[in-house]
């Protein structure tokens, strides 16, 4: 048996985190509450969350301080940022953080849970076979977002594991922007290519102790991985 999703939430409206937490948990997540960033640092060692849900604009601790807080101490758990803007700028704030996702207020909580199921489909069967990518002198494993090169690994976040697992997979060959934009965050809008620019930017630091591989930008077409 599948063991619970834990959610670590922060907001410090708090008439509607009740709303949202309630709806949470009838979809069967074990959710844990707190009105600041303050206590999510302190109740995220405690819960060990599967996800952190967290506002951006909480007095105090923000939502971005509390995210670079806790991507010192995990870097795979995963993190949603909620906010009653829209910026691309903050956008891009929270995918430089490693955060997986954005949702802008008001949202419907279905569209919430969509993007929590997607992201946690592979988790719900017990067995889940290793998927792993060749290519230079580096392993690249899609299950664990792990890049080993020699005795070298670095971790990455599952966002940019999903634009890795694409090129890899297509490996010498050019793949368009907007298929990558379409397939890992579900449109081609403006602030998502702004986005993948930055994680792309991430992955080919994440690569450099491979010279023999690397991310290759293709005017007007997209990227390619070279190995």
């Amino acid at each position: 048996m599948k063991s619970t999703l834990k959610i670590l939430f922060a907001d410090d409206d708090l008439k509607y985190s009740l709303v949202l937490k309630r709806f949470l948990e009838r979809e069967g997540y074990e959710v844990t509450y707190t009105g600041n960033g303050t206590m999510a640092l302190e109740q995220f060692p405690l819960v060990k969350p599967d996800l952190v849900l967290l506002d951006i604009n909480m007095p105090g601790l923000n939502g971005f301080e509390v995210a670079e807080k806790i991507r010192e101490q995990d870097r795979h758990v995963l993190i949603f940022f909620l906010s009653d803007r829209s910026d691309k700028n903050d956008r891009l704030k929270g995918f430089s953080l490693r955060g997986n996702d954005y949702l802008a207020k008001p949202f419907y909580p279905e569209e919430l849970i969509a993007r929590i199921k997607d992201r946690f489909e592979i988790g719900v069967h017990e067995n889940v076979q290793e998927e792993s990518f060749h290519f230079g002198n580096t392993t690249f494993n899609y299950t664990t977002n792990e890049i080993r090169t020699g005795n070298n690994k670095v971790l990455i976040t599952s966002r940019q594991a999903d634009l890795l697992r694409i090129l890899a997979t297509n490996l010498n060959l050019a793949v368009d922007r907007d298929l990558l934009l379409e397939t890992v965050w579900g449109t081609s809008s403006y602030a998502n290519s702004l986005a993948l620019n930055v994680q792309v930017t991430y992955l080919r630091k994440a690569l450099h102790n491979d010279p023999s591989t690397g991310i290759v930008s293709l005017p007007k077409k997209g990227y390619m991985l070279r190995g």
